[in-house]
């Protein structure tokens, strides 16, 4: 009895061997059709903080980001506008005279943000390509 079990085994080794065979030369065949680790890699999640002095400019950034993110598939929350910040500044007009003359000036600050959620590395890349006006500050925090 003892003889047809090696028998049994031999065939089970040979068939896991074919099995194996098989495998690899359909990962050969049809590897350009299946998709990599990186693309089916998902991240948590993006927050964007855009800051700039221009108003407009600021919008724009905004508008070609929330486009490429929704291109990729990611979920998009935003733009939500955060305060603006107002830095003054106040100057004596004359340098050594009539000290109640003065100029004040002020810097405004516009804050956006925009959370993105389901990326994939392609929204990742997409976004990495982008080319954005000038003038505008970008903060990313993956998580």
């Amino acid at each position: 009895m003892t003889p047809p079990k090696k028998e049994s085994s031999a065939k089970k080794k040979s068939s896991k061997k074919d099995s194996k065979d098989d495998a690899i030369a359909e990962s050969a065949v049809s590897g350009s059709t299946k998709k990599t680790k990186k693309d089916d890699q998902k991240v948590q999640s993006i927050r964007i903080r855009l800051s700039a002095f221009d108003h407009m400019v600021l919008d724009e950034a905004a508008a070609k980001i929330l486009e490429t993110a929704e291109r990729s598939g990611a979920v998009v929350h935003g733009p939500t506008p955060l305060p603006t910040k107002i830095k003054k500044f106040t100057v004596q007009r004359s340098t050594f005279k009539h000290k109640d003359a003065r100029d004040q000036f002020e810097m405004r600050t516009h804050r956006r943000l925009i959370d993105l959620s389901e990326t994939t590395f392609n929204t990742i890349e997409s976004l990495q390509s982008l080319s954005l006006p000038s003038g505008v500050d970008i903060e990313i925090k993956m998580g």
